[in-house]
């Protein structure tokens, strides 16, 4: 990993470039911070005998601490999440199946659910409570927030990680809507959120400053955009002109293979043709209208940036983009320190230990493929976290909404 102490590495990865915008910078920092928590988090579950519990902090954030609280209906937990019906129902359904939560209709029996699966049938009157499995989930995450944060200070300085809270708190000061404190991943929807009614003092975890920040640059960008940021910042980025392989996205975005496919929405923009050097397997270009999208990408990203330094102020949009930028270029003889916490411990999937998938009690053969997927996304990660880092979360149903 050998850079020169406060040198910034050369990346050569396609779609890296030496300067990464403000959204890049708070993706890469926030995925760093969210690896290390649910790192943590899935081995104190191990611990309390929940093997393969990867839930991801962004859950806590958004649904699960409103539950925490005790039982709560579905339109209420929409409510205080900021979430839109559809997108809550499905989580739920999701945490329902993973055993973290029980949804408990009418007691009459007067309401029968149409069907199983991810939110299908769910009512907005139904409520929400935690099963023993989801107790001690939020009894083990809270305390993480502030670990993993001092971690950074032990690693990076109190100081440093001082001026990236001042930083983040400044501009977050400011912000004209209520925001959520974890990134939705429902990008799919124009979301429209509340505007602020008060302007409180209250200390927010880093994950959710940066993740405000970060939602308020993707939300002002799919204003204008015709295709999201989050595909932008990604797929679209990484591809050009000549055709790669479609199975190196995951590696060049550092997304998942099911968060980096060719769906429906980017389809239009790409041209897939076989790979004719072998017997399986497509490559991928950008078409002439997936062309004009990334060039108008990068301006429109410029363009907001210009904007924050107008609407913030230049001088506090400078000194996030140093703090934030700083992290990636201190090091030591090993390495990058961002790199640090990025290493897995013992007794995590991402280390290469055997679990099994989310509301399972074997390991089958797609967790086996997804435990090696995550195996190699870490390596990427540890090796080079500035080169290999999304540009924008991804986060993935698969891996408990998690990167």
């Amino acid at each position: 990993m050998g850079a020169e102490e406060g040198v910034s590495p050369v990346f050569t990865t396609r779609g890296i470039t030496a300067r990464r915008s403000i959204s890049a910078l708070l993706s890469q920092v926030l995925v760093a911070f969210t690896v290390e928590f649910d790192n943590e988090f899935e081995r104190r579950m191990s611990e309390a005998g929940y093997l393969g519990a990867r839930l991801s902090l962004v859950v806590w954030a958004n649904l699960m601490r409103f539950v925490a609280e005790g039982a709560v209906s579905v339109r209420g937990l929409a409510a205080q999440a900021l979430a839109p019906d559809r997108q809550m129902k499905f989580e739920l359904g999701c945490l329902e199946r993973w055993g973290f939560v029980v949804l408990q209709p009418d007691p009459a029996g007067r309401q029968l659910r149409d069907g199983w699966g991810s939110g299908r049938g769910i009512r907005a009157d139904w409520m929400v409570r935690l099963t023993s499995k989801g107790l001690t989930a939020s009894k083990i995450w809270p305390p993480l927030f502030h670990a993993i944060e001092q971690r950074w200070e032990k690693r990076f300085g109190g100081d440093e990680i001082g001026r990236l809270r001042e930083a983040l708190q400044h501009l977050a000061g400011k912000l004209d809507v209520e925001l959520p404190h974890g990134l939705p991943g429902g990008w799919e929807e124009k979301e429209e959120f509340p505007p602020r009614v008060k302007r409180g003092r209250e200390r927010l975890p880093l994950p959710a400053l940066l993740s405000q920040l970060l939602l308020t640059f993707r939300l002002e960008f799919d204003r204008e955009s015709r295709l999201p940021l989050a595909l932008c910042a990604n797929t679209l980025r990484v591809l050009g002109e000549k055709p790669i392989r479609v199975a190196e996205i995951p590696r060049l975005t550092g997304g998942s293979p099911e968060t980096t496919g060719i769906g429906w929405q980017i389809k239009p923009y790409v041209v897939v043709t076989p790979d004719p050097t072998a017997s399986r397997g497509k490559l991928v270009r950008l078409s002439p209208l997936g062309l004009r999208t990334e060039r108008a990408y990068h301006r429109l990203i410029g363009q907001i940036e210009e904007r924050w330094d107008l609407r913030f102020d230049k001088e506090a949009i400078g000194r996030l983009r140093g703090s934030l930028q700083r992290l990636f270029d201190r090091h030591n003889e090993a390495g990058p320190l961002l790199s640090e916490g990025l290493v897995p411990p013992k007794g995590t999937v991402r280390a290469g230990d055997r679990a099994p998938a989310l509301g399972r009690r074997d390991v089958g053969t797609a967790a086996q493929q997804r435990m090696r997927d995550l195996v190699a996304q870490t390596e990427a990660f540890v090796r080079d976290p500035a080169g290999t880092l999304p540009h924008y979360p991804p986060w993935d149903m698969n891996r408990g909404f998690g990167p």
